[in-house]
């Protein structure tokens, strides 16, 4: 069995999906079956989220980067592309540092916030779990409107209205559900300094929408850190950019891919 509840889909080079904290695997949903039209992608839910068990001990950076190396193991995954998205990206950057990542896409990637704009991230991440808890039985009426989209995903997304109603619940298995959330917000975000970057050896796109007011400047400051790592700013998006820029997305992963070394064979 997978140690992560996961979705998978489409044929060729295995592409993996990392949500961020307080959503689930259904974060991706939008794009998960154009991504399927060029890869074989897996969408996993992180410990804690969704259908996942928590990690044992802290959960920290490195524990939930082991979580997801052991589920990798487990499907005989070796090198993967990866498209992460907030504490999700920070993931598939330390993915690369350990040399289990063949690209990697990373939207507005944790772990770099100076410490004001910690607190400000940790915030604004209290406050949607305090929101989504309290409004939890109704989540699946407003989930289900443009109107009620818009105040569930607002300093999510840049256009809420228009993401999806899965997309929006998945606001539900992870802020309103997750059972390790406090500990997570404290490990893997507030405490998370990252080190030992110089060894990612795969190419890595940062990106980061115009708007996010969650990310602040974290995104630009892993250019001095990871080898080669190149920058794009997404106009008119948000910190989870999944559907205000998703053919910006589809561009950069598909873009990222092209540049990574083939595959040998057996690997």
């Amino acid at each position: 069995m997978s140690l992560l509840a996961s979705d998978r889909a489409g044929r060729g080079e295995q592409l993996l999906l990392l949500h961020g904290i307080g959503s689930t695997r259904d974060d991706f949903s939008a794009l998960l079956p154009r991504l399927a039209e060029h890869y074989d992608v897996l969408s996993v839910d992180l410990p804690g989220h969704g259908g996942s068990p928590n990690v044992s001990g802290p959960p920290t950076v490195a524990a939930l980067t082991d979580a997801v190396e052991a589920d990798l193991d487990e499907r005989g995954l070796q090198r993967v592309h990866v498209l992460g998205n907030s504490l999700g990206a920070r993931i598939a950057i330390e993915l690369a540092a350990r040399q289990r990542a063949r690209s990697v896409v990373a939207l507005s990637p944790s772990g770099l916030g100076l410490p004001p704009e910690r607190l400000h991230q940790g915030i604004l991440m209290a406050t949607a779990r305090t929101m989504t808890r309290t409004l939890r039985p109704t989540l699946g009426a407003l989930a289900s409107s443009p109107v009620g989209r818009t105040a569930l995903l607002t300093g999510m997304r840049a256009r809420p209205w228009e993401a999806s109603e899965t997309e929006a619940l998945a606001m539900r298995g992870g802020f309103a559900d997750s059972n390790g959330f406090w500990s997570m917000l404290w490990w893997a975000v507030l405490r998370d300094v990252p080190t030992g970057l110089q060894g990612v050896d795969c190419p890595v796109t940062l990106a980061q929408g115009a708007l996010d007011v969650v990310g602040a400047g974290q995104t630009p400051r892993y250019l001095a850190l990871i080898p080669g790592a190149r920058f794009q700013l997404l106009p008119v998006a948000g910190h989870a950019p999944q559907s205000d820029a998703a053919d910006a997305i589809l561009d950069l992963v598909r873009q990222t891919a092209e540049r990574a070394a083939p595959l040998r064979t057996g690997g």
